[in-house]
């Protein structure tokens, strides 16, 4: 029987594709290690781990979980694997026989648990979590047990740990070795440097001092280190320690990744080119391996899509019976009621927008070729050929046609706006200006089609422009400071809508308390009730009685007939629009809710009244699509139309439709009614050919909106040949994201990354970590140490006190020799759980409302601020105010406020502490509370004299500190307090992390970000290449960490205590 089995096997083998087979040029394998001997090199692959021979062959599968399986590391003893796995979410740490055997998970945490190496004495696993902080060092036992962290400090960030036989540790801690490694070139006080600390003999040791990048180191057994740098070539390449000077050994003119040295000290093996290489110490050669691997080709496979609820734009032929639409890059047409439906287009490229063209049978439709949107054309049928009429190398995007559908207008690339004739297809530039390839407003035609209506940035503000088609003459209608946006035209051409927060900027933090305005054209004054009541009695002649004609049967009576409808069906000419800029500001009036926030315009009329269409948040909650009713002699009427803020709303001669929540609904303008037009079909695509699309479109994003023209220095034309030359051997979707992100990090960026989850990835069961607040001893695991203050076990009545043991949860009798985690992990968070504790004997039980492990986080750092509050107390004898900022959002904001409300007016001083802050938006109102000084007194009759403004922080004594991790918003602050001369900075040069960012998605909903404003000090220097520099440096260490010291905050505390004298 078995026999027979695998003859068939054999026989089937010839059906199948021999790529999915064997393949000798395996790349995207990963994280690779050596067994200690040498002879065996281990690694990850399609999310598997895999083993093969040093010198390359047929490699061999060992895991086959759900999920994905990284950093393989074997045991000095060559016994053990460890590795992690997300096959429940997150990353854990597993171990299993090398020689095979059951698989053994041995932590239990939600945070990503990275292995990094091995104890000497194979007993101890070291790996990475993000457990207690960003993420910090820890070991397991390999018997299992509770893992224990190796350096105590919220802010000690160690990570990549490598024993040496000697105990000594060595780690790298910063963000640039951890998250950021693929970013290439970055020179700042934040790179990762060559350290260890030794335990036994709390000896801390500095290898490297270099400005660029030192890190992944790994150790042999007798203590010879190997690592990658950066220095010889701006590429990372192998180095080691020679005589203790710093040497390299390799100058490949690209980067090598993950170095790991046999345990004999023979061999190195990292990767490279997306492929695995062997460095031979003793000659100093280096080889690619070539592994042969059964690769399962799935993104070949048609995977199946429905249409029903992911629609995300369409369009409706101006004879009311057609729709087109778009569902995932893909064009559709369907009847108006959604019964029968086509895919027209099956390019694998991303179509985004779609319109019928006059003739009821063409669509005009954008679609990426080579990144780059450009027009189509198509017939509605999908029987015809498709047409490309544009093959600009710029995003032509955000078209509107005229009523006629004679002409179109569109934005191309950054800077020009384009008129198209749709007779001939042939497009010209109307204006050249600052429009930007993002978050542009689309621009349209007056009713009359003798103006194009369009918005243009100025000072990062936009601007309402009108251009006048035949006389070439552009005008600029609003010109203020401030962001007027969305405009649309009244059907009358008297007004423009608009939106706008009329006296706020909308950068940086955007517009949340924009609204609906109304803008006159000409001085237009209300009509008279006296001339509709002359209306009244005002003589009309009875219509002629409609006669019926016989059929005819002659060609030429049939053909004046059709060219009598025509007639009657062509357009009646719009009014004279008049354009009167005189005080026209003075003429804008407020439309719909005067509170919440609402954004995007559409303007409609039927008889005598206009319908105003937007966004509106105003009834609280999510934003909703809202319309307001204009009617002479009634007061304005708003009402809700639908759920979903984003909408777009189609008219087709009397009907309407709209576009909300992926759905197209009929819409009835009188009675304010939806229909749901359901549209149910299901259709396929390859996720080879949408991640090929998404590379170039990525490709393309940044080419059009990355902030420096010069690209740091960086070849874009040439990295995209690069990268796309792995295209072809991308397998799934975590081999797309290394190999973009891979590419990003070529730019040598702040605030760059691709993101992406595919349904494919998610798994079928996930589990969390229910916190308590409680954090326990680290020599025994199940004694309670301490309470974190603000956490749920800190409540008062909670019945737990230090010394107490954990000896049940929810009932549940706890083994010491398993992860304490893995009684608190569960599929989700518990209302509430049920502790049992042994105090001196007697059992105890309390009940938590357990927390989730961000909130465990937070509340500690919050710990960590309470105790910087105490010690500016104590060391400044209650004279100096303090306030820390985690980040630059709203809430911290809030938090800064709060605290100068409640200290500046009774403390001498200040300490603002923007260490580790991570950034956001709200410089601008930090630094102007900040810079607030007296300017006059009052007092009421008998009282004492009171300063205005209430607060005067300017004039006291303000130390701001800074350190290498203060980032993004955090250096705009200190770049702005230096210029403002606001006081003295103290710690370290900041990061150098700093452009302003938005984010674009892609087809299948992974995103990537944008870094497209660069922020300069006013001497021109770039802050994202420069940071900015203290005026007294201080450097906290590692060993100042470790021992709770912060020589920054003395600092500080000291220098005002002298001006303060």
């Amino acid at each position: 029987m078995i026999k027979s089995l695998v003859k068939s096997l054999a026989a089937l083998a010839f059906l199948w594709p021999a790529h999915s087979f064997g393949q000798n040029q395996t790349y995207f394998a990963a994280y690779p290690a050596l067994t200690p001997d040498a002879q065996t090199i281990v690694f990850s692959y399609d999310g598997d781990i895999w083993k093969v021979p040093v010198k390359g062959g047929v490699a061999s599968r060992i895991t086959a979980m759900q999920g994905e399986e990284i950093n393989p590391k074997i045991s000095p003893d060559g016994k053990w694997l460890a590795f992690s796995s997300n096959q429940f979410g997150n990353y854990d740490v597993y171990v299993m026989p090398l020689a095979g055997g059951d698989i053994k998970q041995l932590t239990f945490n939600d945070a990503a648990d990275e292995v990094d190496n091995w104890s000497w004495d194979s007993k101890t696993i070291y790996f990475t979590s993000g457990r207690y902080n960003s993420f910090s060092s820890y070991k397991v036992n390999v018997n299992g047990g509770t893992a224990v962290r190796l350096f105590n400090n919220y802010f000690n960030t160690t990570h990549h740990i490598a024993e040496s036989p000697t105990g000594e540790l060595f780690f790298n801690d910063t963000w640039e070795s951890m998250r950021f490694a693929n970013r290439k070139h970055y020179k700042g006080a934040y790179n990762p440097d060559i350290q260890s600390y030794n335990p036994k003999t709390k000896s801390y040791k500095r290898y490297t001092d270099y400005i660029g990048k030192d890190f992944w180191t790994s150790v042999d057994q007798k203590g010879n280190v190997f690592f990658v740098s950066d220095e010889g070539n701006d590429e990372y390449n192998l180095y080691t320690f020679i005589g203790g000077k710093k040497t390299g050994l390799t100058n490949f003119d690209t980067s090598i990744k993950r170095p790991f040295v046999a345990a004999n000290g023979t061999t190195v093996v990292f990767e490279k080119d997306y492929q695995l290489y062997t460095y031979d110490v003793a000659t100093k050669k280096t080889e690619k391996v070539n592994i042969s691997t059964s690769r399962n080709q799935v993104l070949s496979k048609e995977q199946e899509y429905d249409v029903r609820g992911n629609i995300s734009a369409f369009d409706v032929s101006t004879d009311g019976k057609k729709m087109a639409f778009i569902s995932r890059g893909e064009v559709f047409v369907s009847d108006a009621d959604g019964k029968f439906i086509r895919k027209i287009t099956n390019s694998g490229e991303r179509a985004m927008e779609c319109k019928w063209l006059a003739d009821n049978k063409t669509i005009l439709f954008s679609q990426t070729a080579n990144g780059f949107q450009n027009w189509f054309t198509i017939t509605g049928d999908g029987k015809g050929t498709v047409k490309q009429l544009t093959k600009d190398k710029a995003n032509n995007r955000d078209i509107t046609l005229n009523k006629t559908k004679t002409m179109a207008v569109y934005l191309s690339g950054r800077n020009e706006l384009k008129l198209m004739d749709l007779k001939n297809f042939e497009s010209k530039t109307l204006v050249t200006d600052e429009f930007w390839a993002l978050q542009s407003a689309a621009p349209s035609f007056s009713p009359n089609d003798e103006y194009v209506l369009f918005t243009v940035y100025r000072n990062f503000e936009q601007d309402i422009m009108v251009h006048n088609i035949k006389g070439n003459k552009t005008i600029n209608l609003t010109n203020t400071g401030v962001t007027e946006t969305g405009p649309a035209w009244s059907p009358d051409g008297k007004y423009i809508f608009f939106t706008s927060a009329r006296t706020k900027p909308s950068y940086p933090t955007g517009m949340s308390s924009a609204h609906i305005y109304r803008m006159a054209l000409d001085n237009y004054g209300d009509p008279f009730r006296s001339d509709k009541f002359d209306d009244l009695f005002k003589e009309t002649k009875p219509a002629n009685p409609v006669v019926k004609p016989e059929p005819s049967t002659n060609k030429n009576d049939k053909k004046a007939k059709a060219d009598t409808t025509k007639k009657k069906a062509e357009v009646k000419p719009a009014n004279v629009i008049t354009i009167n800029t005189q005080d026209i500001l003075d003429r804008v009036e407020l439309v719909g809710p005067a509170f919440g926030g609402q954004f995007g315009t559409d303007a409609y009329a039927k008889g005598d009244k206009t319908y105003v269409f937007y966004s509106s948040n105003h009834e609280g909650g999510a934003p909703g699509l809202y319309r307001t009713t204009i009617e002479p002699f009634e007061a304005n009427k708003t009402e809700k139309v639908a759920d979903g803020g984003d909408y777009s709303l189609i008219q087709a001669g009397d009907k309407f439709f709209v576009l909300t929540r992926g759905v197209i609904n009929k819409y009835t303008l009188e009675a304010n009614k939806l229909d749901r037009v359901d549209h149910g079909y299901k259709f396929t695509r390859n996720l080879n050919a949408e991640f090929n699309q998404m590379f170039y479109e990525t490709w393309v994003g940044l080419d059009e909106n990355f902030y420096d023209e010069k690209f740091h220095g960086v070849d874009w034309d040439k990295m995209k040949t690069r990268y796309a030359a792995y295209l072809p051997y991308v397998n799934n979707r975590s081999d797309l994201r290394i190999l973009l992100n891979d590419m990003l990090g070529e730019l040598n960026s702040s605030h760059m990354g691709f993101n992406s989850l595919g349904a494919e990835e998610r798994k079928n069961l996930t589990y969390v970590t229910n916190e308590t607040g409680i954090i326990f001893d680290d020599e025994n695991p199940l004694k309670v140490e301490r309470i974190v203050a603000k956490s749920n076990a800190a409540y008062t009545g909670t019945n737990i006190l230090e010394g107490d043991i954990l000896t049940e949860v929810n009932g549940v009798k706890i083994d010491e020799k398993i992860d304490r985690d893995y009684y608190f992990s569960k599929p989700s968070l518990d209302r509430e759980m049920t502790l049992t504790f042994n105090r001196n004997g007697k059992q105890i039980f309390v009940n938590v409302h357990p927390e989730s492990s961000g909130a465990l986080r937070n509340n500690l750092y919050d710990e960590w601020i309470t105790q910087n509050h105490k010690n500016v107390d104590k060391w400044g004898n209650n004279r100096i105010a303090y306030s820390y900022m985690k980040n630059m959002g709203t809430g911290e904001l809030e938090t800064f406020l709060l605290d100068m409300v409640a200290q500046e007016e009774n403390k001498e001083a200040i300490i603002l502490d923007l260490r580790y802050n991570t950034g956001g938006n709200v410089h601008d109102d930090v630094l102007k509370f900040l810079s607030q000084r007296p300017y006059l007194q009052w007092k009421y009759r008998g009282g004492k004299l009171a300063p205005q403004s209430n607060f005067g922080p300017a004039v006291k004594p303000i130390v701001l500190l800074i350190n290498e991790q203060s980032l993004s918003d955090a250096e705009m602050t200190a770049a702005g307090f230096k210029q403002l001369k606001l006081g003295k900075i103290i710690g370290t040069e900041t990061y150098r992390w700093i452009i302003f960012t938005s984010a674009k998605g892609l087809v299948d909903g992974s995103s990537y970000r944008l870094p497209s404003w660069g922020c300069y000090t006013m001497d021109g220097k770039n802050i994202e290449k420069e940071g900015v520099k203290p005026d007294i440096f201080v450097k906290n260490t590692f060993e100042d960490r470790l021992a709770d010291k912060d020589p920054q905050l003395e600092k500080a505390v000291a220098e005002i205590l002298k001006d303060l004298k």
